[in-house]
C-alpha cells in the first residue's frame, strides 16, 4: 500500500526540560509494546523526523506513508489555545480525504470534551476512546493488559511473512 508506517503518533509536546509521563509513554512504553513485542512500526517526532527536515512538510509525508494516526488525549492537549500543526493535518486526512483511520487514547481521566476542537469531538462520537486506566506511577508495560489489546484491535494487521 505504499505505506512505511504503522502508526503516526501525535501527542501534546512539553516546552518544558521536565519529561513528564506521556514523553515517558510515547518515547519508551509504546515502541517497547508496539515495536518490540508486536512488530509495528512507529513514526514518533522527535525520534523520526530529523534535525535540519522541514518539520511541516516531513509531518505531512510521514502521515501520508502511516496506516494510522494514534492520538494521545491529556488536559495539556485539551486546554491547548492552539492545536499543533501534527494535529490540524492528522484530522484534515481523517476527516476531510477520509484516508487516515485515528486511534483516540485518552491518557488522563477527561470530564468534559468540550474544549477539545469539533473534529476531535466528532470523531469521538463516532467511534470513542481507549482509555488508559493504570496509574502514571505503575510499570505500564503489561503488553497483554485490556489497554494494549484495544490497541492492537484497532491497529492494522501485521501480516508475517514466512
Amino acid at each position: 500500500d505504499g505505506k512505511i508506517y504503522d502508526a503516526y503518533v501525535i501527542y501534546p509536546k512539553t516546552h518544558t526540560s521536565e519529561v513528564g509521563f506521556v514523553e515517558h509513554f510515547v518515547y519508551h512504553v509504546m515502541p517497547d509494546v508496539l515495536e518490540n513485542k508486536y512488530g509495528y512500526k512507529l513514526c514518533i517526532y522527535g525520534r523520526d523526523i530529523y534535525p535540519g527536515e522541514d518539520t511541516a512538510s516531513a509531518i505531512e509525508k510521514r502521515m501520508q506513508k502511516s496506516r494510522r494516526l494514534i492520538i494521545l488525549l491529556t488536559h495539556q492537549l485539551i486546554n491547548c489555545k492552539e492545536p499543533a500543526y501534527d494535529q490540524h493535518i492528522a484530522l484534515y486526512n481523517a476527516l476531510i480525504q477520509n484516508d487516515t483511520k485515528v486511534i483516540l487514547l485518552e491518557m488522563e481521566k477527561i470530564e468534559s470534551y468540550e474544549k477539545l476542537q469539533e473534529s476531535l469531538r466528532f470523531i469521538i462520537k463516532q467511534q470513542g476512546t481507549i482509555k488508559w486506566k493504570e496509574q502514571h506511577s505503575v510499570h505500564p508495560k503489561l503488553s497483554n493488559s485490556k489497554f494494549w489489546k484495544h490497541v492492537r484491535y484497532h491497529m492494522p494487521l501485521i501480516l508475517k511473512s514466512s
